[in-house]
């Protein structure tokens, strides 16, 4: 059994309680979170409520979720492949997408359309995460690349550790930037008031680095490629909010200008890996989705 502890501020007073945890757990879902609700597995000041209960500033919510041990089930989704061959799949995610099994996503997640599709992943990760070598938020898409087998697994996973992996995101910010390239160094832990954020702290994290380049300006936005050189749970999404222009769709971390966006516009754009078996040196590349260029297109209007 997990549980999860949380404490509402004035910001989110007056909204529901399951749209709230919704937006606050990336990895549930609204209707889970209705499950759990109906079942006593979430409580507020320690007491029971319905699914209509409305949050009041400085409620302390508490969240148990019993994780369910099964065997994880192929199911036929489409995949937007940009690579494959023996050792390694390369996908460019959707942005609606959970990577692997967790409460709430039992059969919905990118591990489930990967055994439907490809006969063998690494078992390094155990039964739920098989193959996966990294991950990506549930609302960023883009690049994730998967290990078909052990021995690739283990390279790759050399290659994140090491940091000889280049990683490269678009991210849609708020605002306009002061410098047209820069270095955001700045250490990330987990937010002390919320045990699913991060931010920027000088105690209790480790070392974030990101460097920018502005791509695109707009009159109140800015699209920017952004090459992560750690990789720090919302790292982009943190030190971007730090910097005040968060990126535009993410609630959780500051953004006030949605422009229609349902999710926070993030891509994972470019990732350069040296081949784990051939040892060739390998870029590839993902397309925005059809969300992200759909708000670039109505800003383009505006300009």
């Amino acid at each position: 059994m997990e549980e999860y502890s949380l404490k509402a501020d004035k910001k989110v007073q007056g909204m529901r309680i399951d749209k709230f945890l919704a937006a606050e757990l990336d990895d549930l879902s609204r209707s889970y979170i209705q499950k759990l609700i109906e079942s006593g597995k979430i409580t507020v000041n320690e007491n029971e409520v319905d699914k209509s209960y409305k949050i009041t500033a400085d409620d302390f919510l508490k969240i148990f979720i019993e994780e369910k041990e099964s065997e994880i089930k192929a199911v036929e989704m489409e995949l937007d492949i940009v690579y494959e061959d023996s050792d390694i799949v390369v996908i460019n995610k959707n942005a609606d997408r959970v990577v692997h099994p967790a409460p709430g996503h039992y059969d919905d997640t990118i591990v489930n359309a990967l055994l439907a599709h490809v006969d063998n992943l690494s078992a390094i990760n155990g039964v739920k995460r098989p193959g996966i070598v990294h991950r990506l938020d549930k609302d960023t898409s883009g690049l994730l690349i998967v290990a078909k087998n052990d021995k690739s697994h283990k390279e790759l996973a050399r290659q994140f550790k090491n940091r000889s992996v280049e990683k490269y995101y678009y991210a849609l910010v708020e605002g306009n930037l002061a410098y047209e390239k820069g270095k955001i160094d700045a250490p990330i832990g987990r937010d002390p008031n919320n045990r699913k954020k991060m931010a920027v702290r000088k105690h209790n994290s480790k070392n974030a680095v990101s460097r920018f380049k502005i791509i695109e300006e707009f009159k109140h936005h800015t699209l920017v490629e952004v090459k992560i050189e750690t990789g720090r749970t919302h790292q982009i999404r943190v030190h971007f909010s730090y910097l005040g222009h968060p990126v535009v769709g993410d609630k959780r971390y500051g953004s006030k200008n949605q422009l229609g966006a349902r999710r926070q516009l993030l891509h994972a754009k470019k990732l350069i890996i040296t081949h784990p078996f051939s040892g060739e040196k390998m870029e590839f590349e993902a397309s925005l989705k059809s969300d992200f260029k759909a708000v670039l297109d109505k800003l383009r209007t505006k300009k």
